[in-house]
C-alpha cells in the first residue's frame, strides 16, 4: 500500500509538471505600443501587428491584429491582448486623412508619417521583419515607436 501511495504521488508530480510546462507554452499576453513624434493630431495612427515575415508590413491580409485610432494625445499609447508567445513585428502610420492607406507621393516615398517595432533605420525601402521583431514570453510586453516623416 505505501508503495502504490508512492506511485501515486509520482503520477501526480509528474502530471504537475506536464501541466506547467504546457501552461506556459499556451501564454498568452498583452501588448503596449507607445507611439512617439507625431507632427500633429489631424487623423488617426494605425497600428497592425505581424506574426511572420508573411506580408510584412503592408499586406493586411497578413494582419494578426490591427487598430487605427483616433489621436487625442501624444505620445499614443494603444493595446492589444490575448496574443501567443512568440515573435512578432509592428507597423504603424499616422493616417492623417483617414482613408487607411499610407499615402505616397509619385516616387513611391510615404508622405504621412510611419514607423516600425525596434525602430531600425530606414532608407530606401521598409524593414524585414528580423530587422523589426521582438520577442513576446510573458504577460505584458512593451514597446516604443518613433514616427519618421520624409
Amino acid at each position: 500500500m505505501v508503495k502504490a501511495l508512492r506511485v501515486s504521488g509520482l503520477l501526480l508530480a509528474v502530471m504537475g509538471l506536464t501541466w506547467s510546462f504546457s501552461a506556459r507554452a499556451s501564454l498568452n499576453g498583452n501588448l503596449s505600443v507607445e507611439i512617439d513624434g507625431l507632427k500633429n493630431k489631424q487623423g488617426q495612427v494605425c497600428v497592425s501587428v505581424f506574426a511572420s515575415s508573411q506580408g510584412f508590413p503592408s499586406n493586411r491580409d497578413r494582419v494578426i491584429q490591427r487598430q487605427c485610432t483616433k489621436i487625442t494625445e501624444t505620445p499614443m499609447k494603444i493595446n492589444f491582448n490575448n496574443l501567443k508567445a512568440g515573435n512578432y513585428a509592428v507597423a504603424v502610420f499616422h493616417d492623417r486623412n483617414n482613408d487607411l492607406t499610407l499615402n505616397r507621393n509619385d516616387l513611391g516615398m510615404p508622405i504621412e508619417g510611419f514607423g516600425f517595432s525596434r525602430n531600425p533605420e530606414v532608407r530606401t525601402s521598409a524593414p524585414k521583419f528580423g530587422d523589426a521583431a521582438f520577442l513576446i514570453a510573458g504577460p505584458n510586453t512593451n514597446i516604443q515607436i518613433k514616427l519618421k516623416y520624409l
